[in-house]
């Protein structure tokens, strides 16, 4: 029986479209966070990944539907991924033959 939601699908189609923009926000956050706390550097110094990582480089109104969008985006993966997961890891314990769920 086919379902109206496949999250298979749904996760296959739009994970190119996200990865991109999820990738350069992991990688710039984590560069700018390492690149302040361990390495040093000024908030002045690093503010472009900041800006790349949020953004910012859109413009007001850019930067906020790039923010929106990636935020959906994760949200939308986490929960198509965790179906996905749900659907092949048991979460319950197996009844066997004489045994009682309990």
């Amino acid at each position: 029986m086919k379902t109206l939601f496949n999250s298979r699908q749904f996760h296959k189609s739009l994970a190119p479209w996200v990865f991109l923009p999820l990738f350069i926000s992991s990688i710039t956050g984590l560069l700018y966070r390492v690149s302040k706390d361990l390495l040093g550097y000024s908030r002045e110094q690093v503010h472009w990944l900041m800006s790349l990582h949020e953004g910012e480089w859109l413009g007001d109104y850019g930067e906020l539907i790039y923010v929106i969008l990636n935020s959906l985006g994760v949200l939308w993966m986490l929960l198509t991924g965790f179906q996905m997961f749900s659907k092949t890891i048991s979460f319950t314990k197996k009844v066997t033959k004489g045994e009682s769920k309990g």
